[in-house]
């Protein structure tokens, strides 16, 4: 019975047509199961993963199977980074109904035993159904988002140019422990690593963003070169 609840829950959210007309399908949709406070999500998300991200939250509170699906996309998000050739598999055009299938009983298999009441199964044969298997490395993302936000965490994204070692990133944690930005709420960090910015870092905390990249810096000097010449 489970099953069957969270798989209507799935179609409701699912996506079919141009984007537009998907987020207001299901901006609709969402009101209506939102209405019982438990099992709505505890922040909004934006972007399709994050309504995908949201109906798999819904249909995961309704079913009690909240830390369950959390475990089992925390096993898929590691087989992601792990695999940086999933993400482009899924996104193939050419994919069959036969080829979506065995994907979704491999993505399965790698889960274990862990899904009650079949809830990531059920979602993930909506996600195949409508063409947005690709969309699973996002929705991965954004459910952790909600999972940390129902728990009173907020996410202390620290990107840079380099691997940081644990020290750096313990300190900074601290720091912004301390300052207003935290809120007095548990920060959960996340290290991420992009050349581009060339040096320094980018913090994000919340919904606020400290750049202090060299990239940033760069950028902020040719505009004033450029607005004086």
């Amino acid at each position: 019975m489970a099953s069957g609840q969270a798989r209507r829950t799935f179609v409701q959210f699912a996506a079919r047509g141009p984007a537009q007309r998907v987020l207001s399908a299901n901006v609709r949709g969402y009101a209506q199961v939102a209405a019982v406070q438990d099992t709505k999500p505890p922040v909004a998300l934006f972007g399709l993963d994050g309504t995908y991200a949201s109906a798999l939250y819904t249909a995961a509170a309704k079913t009690s199977s909240l830390d369950s699906t959390s475990k089992s996309l925390a096993v898929l998000a590691e087989m992601f980074k792990k695999d940086g050739k999933l993400p482009s598999i899924l996104n193939a055009p050419t994919l069959s109904p036969s080829d979506k299938s065995q994907i979704v009983q491999e993505i399965q298999r790698h889960m274990g035993a862990q899904d009650k009441g079949d809830t990531v199964k059920n979602f993930l044969k909506t996600l195949a159904d409508n063409n947005r298997l690709g969309m699973l490395p996002g929705v991965c993302d954004k459910f952790t988002t909600l999972m940390g936000a129902a728990r009173g965490e907020m996410d202390l994204t620290v990107t840079s140019a380099a691997k940081l070692d644990n020290k750096v990133l313990q300190r900074l944690e601290a720091a912004v422990a301390k300052s207003e930005y935290s809120q007095g709420k548990k920060l959960k960090v996340v290290s991420k690593i992009n050349p581009d910015i060339m040096g320094g870092l980018v913090v994000e905390v919340g919904d606020r963003t400290i750049d202090l990249s060299v990239s940033s810096k760069i950028a902020k000097m040719n505009k004033l070169l450029t607005d004086t010449l």
